[in-house]
């Protein structure tokens, strides 16, 4: 017999206003915080304090970091409606078709992107540092899927800036950590090389990429990628003038994980949400 106490909505649960946007009922609800609060344990592993980055990102600050190259039909842009809007909303005209003002700004499409701008000619010392936040994420994808692809997303991630030695050991660390997490949770992941162009598509480090992968992604029996270990070197190291002490430019390196695909994987692995939570529950207990 189940031991959830949140209650499930009568038809099951997932509202969805939109393409690519869900309302979750009380159960995926507890699901989505409670997986949240269990992946913080890398960060109390590391010591990393909890941070909230910005809710926009200039796009000038992008630009400068290769998102636009790199990613250009992500972005999904943040705007306001032109002062000659402004009569006919008020008026009770329909907002769509009306003119609407860039502002200049992006909605994140990764949490980390926030933090990076944030420390621009910041020196971290010579111990590094560590960060860790849970940012509402955006992406503009060709298609949608539930919750394994979404315009509009939860994404934890612990960020490491430091020495080569120490990015690779906070990878390390955090492959162990989803591994060991998973196992908790009675999921099955698989690992494998992701292939997103973190540099550019030609030249020299595209090559250097091939040979030496920066990224590696946890997938979900589906094929669903609900986690990855990103390593940067010190490309924002470099484009923001970030040093670690002597050792120069910092290197940099993330663990992500896409909480909402991480209750697509406990609903797939477990049969329903409600179980899905039990396990959950049962899991954070034996902490």
């Amino acid at each position: 017999m189940s031991t959830t106490s949140a209650t499930a909505l009568p038809d099951g649960g997932l509202r969805s206003p939109g393409a690519g946007l869900v309302t979750l009922d009380p159960v995926h609800t507890a699901l989505l915080r409670g997986l949240d609060g269990l992946l913080t344990g890398l960060a109390a592993r590391h010591g990393a304090p909890e941070v909230t980055g910005p809710p926009l990102l200039a796009a000038e600050g992008l630009a400068r970091l290769d998102y636009f190259r790199n990613f250009p039909h992500l972005g999904v842009g943040a705007g306001t409606f032109a002062p000659e809007s402004l009569d006919g909303l008020a008026g009770g005209e329909p907002p769509a078709g009306l003119p609407l003002r860039p502002t200049g700004h992006l909605l994140p499409s990764a949490t980390c992107y926030g933090l990076l701008l944030s420390l621009e000619d910041r020196d971290v010392g010579e111990d590094g540092l560590r960060l860790s936040a849970t940012g509402r994420c955006f992406r503009n994808e060709t298609h949608y899927d539930g919750l394994r692809r979404l315009w509009g997303f939860h994404m934890r991630e612990v960020l490491y800036l430091g020495t080569r030695e120490g990015a690779l050991e906070h990878l390390e660390q955090g492959a162990e950590f989803v591994r060991e997490t998973a196992g908790r949770l009675g999921l099955d992941l698989t690992r494998a090389t992701a292939d997103d162009p973190f540099y550019d598509r030609g030249g020299s480090r595209a090559r250097l990429m091939a040979l030496d992968p920066v990224k590696h992604e946890f997938s979900a029996p589906d094929g669903t990628a609900i986690a990855s270990v990103n390593r940067h070197r010190n490309f924002f190291g470099e484009r923001l003038g970030i040093r670690a002490g002597s050792h120069g430019p910092a290197y940099s390196a993330c663990v992500a994980f896409g909480v909402e695909r991480w209750v697509h994987a406990m609903i797939l692995a477990h049969g329903s949400a409600e179980r899905a939570l039990d396990r959950l529950r049962a899991a954070a207990r034996d902490l």
